[in-house]
């Protein structure tokens, strides 16, 4: 089983930025699309952005604009540089395969004035 850790979270204020980071040790993350998933507390979790092997981003739409998704297949990690945050992306974020995993703890944002 391929095991992702997250990490970065915070608590900013509304505006403010924060960085995460996926670390895995698997051996072969050079071949996966990856994601970046959140779960807001009573809330179902959901995609946040998705980056192919190759690089290439795509994001849901209450993000566009303001998060950027990056991964480096040599060191295994992927990153979602966050800006421009608001209350509603409080929540847990996740990272995994697009085609689903083993989820990890994951690392918890809070945005709050």
């Amino acid at each position: 089983q391929v095991r992702f850790v997250e990490s970065g979270g915070g608590s900013v204020q509304p505006g403010g930025s924060l960085r995460l980071s996926c670390a895995t040790s698997g051996n072969i993350f050079s071949l996966y699309a990856m994601g970046w998933y959140r779960q807001a507390p009573g809330k179902q979790r959901e995609f946040v952005a998705g980056i192919t092997p190759g690089g290439n981003p795509n994001y849901a739409d209450p993000v566009k604009g303001r998060f950027t998704i990056s991964r480096d297949n040599a060191k295994k990690a992927m990153w979602l540089q966050m800006n421009s945050l608001k209350p509603e992306d409080t929540a847990v974020y996740y990272c995994n395969k697009i085609a689903g995993g083993t989820w990890g703890q994951g690392t918890q944002v809070t945005v709050s004035s």
